[in-house]
This record gives structure tokens, C-alpha cells and sequence, in this order.
């Protein structure tokens, strides 16, 4: 009996070597491939998602009222041809975008999403200027020839959505 339970047991760990699943752990300062070289800026976290709104008022009182969350002050940014609402969410933040003016982006996005939508993502970066030079070597547009001070007084870019496989990306100073 005992050596049938020994021959078990061996047959048993045999199994259990050779159909355990490999677990293979990346390393965050080595590539991913070695053909890769690191970049000289890296992502950092998910700034926020915005959202365009036909109505600010409407959508403050959704997130503030209804949801319960803390939401800012309007803010102007006559440079970027918005208002901008933060709602914060703990994790992160949603940008509540309404157009300022006739020639605002927001306005031309409303008028072919008339209920609103997703509009772009924000990615903080530790260094914009070199994800800028990094980013045309790779042949990705950028919308601007230099950053501009973006919601919360800080250089942001924008990649061109066909780049980015649809999203209008949003790259914003650390």
C-alpha cells in the first residue's frame, strides 16, 4: 500500500510541475522589449476624463445633487474657448467642458453631438517638452507648436485623435 501511494504521490507532483501556469512579473525599469530604448519621460496617472455638456447648470446639479459629488466653481478659460466644472471623484476627476464663444472646440462638438459626450482623457507626464520631441519623432500630431496653461495652471498638450486611436488625448505637466 505504501508504495502505491508513493507512486501516486510522485505522479501527482509530476502533474502539478508540469501543469502549474508560469507567472511571469514585469519589471517597471527594465522595456518591455529590448529593441524598445526607455523614453526620457514617462506616463504618470489619470488626470482626469472630460465631458462636454450642452448644459453646465444641468450637469453640475447631476453630479452635485443627484450623485453627491463635490463639484468647483465654473471657471472661464477664454484661451481654451471653455468653461470648466471639476467634479472630484477620489480616484480622479471628471472636467465638465461647455463652449465660451462662437469659435470654441466644444461648441463645433456639441453641434455633432447635440446630448454631449466624452470628449477627451488627460495623462499627467513628468516632462512635457521631452514627450513633445519624443512624441513628433514618432510621427504622433500634436494640435499646438508649444504647450499652453491648461485648468489647473499647468502646460498641456493635445495628440491628434487619429493618432491615438480615436481619443482626443490630453497630456498635462506633473
Amino acid at each position: 500500500m505504501a508504495a502505491y501511494l508513493g507512486r501516486a504521490a510522485d505522479g501527482l507532483l509530476t502533474r502539478l510541475q508540469t501543469s502549474a501556469p508560469t507567472i511571469r512579473t514585469l519589471s517597471s525599469s527594465n522595456s518591455l522589449s529590448p529593441n524598445i530604448p526607455s523614453s526620457l519621460w514617462k506616463l504618470g496617472r489619470l488626470n482626469h476624463v472630460a465631458i462636454a455638456v450642452p448644459d453646465l447648470e444641468k450637469a453640475q446639479s447631476l453630479y452635485k445633487d443627484v450623485l453627491g459629488a463635490q463639484v468647483s466653481e465654473t471657471v472661464a478659460l477664454p484661451e481654451h474657448g471653455v468653461y470648466t466644472v471639476f467634479v472630484e471623484l477620489g480616484n480622479t476627476k471628471l472636467e465638465l467642458l461647455h463652449p465660451l464663444g462662437e469659435k470654441s472646440p466644444i461648441a463645433s462638438f456639441l453641434q455633432k453631438n447635440k446630448t454631449g459626450g466624452m470628449h477627451h482623457i488627460c495623462i499627467e507626464v513628468d516632462d512635457i517638452k521631452a514627450a513633445m520631441k519624443e512624441l513628433k519623432e514618432k510621427k504622433i500630431r500634436i494640435l499646438s507648436e508649444e504647450p499652453k496653461i491648461g485648468a489647473h495652471g499647468k502646460p498641456v498638450i493635445f495628440l491628434h485623435p487619429k493618432d491615438c486611436h480615436g481619443v482626443l488625448v490630453e497630456l498635462e505637466q506633473a
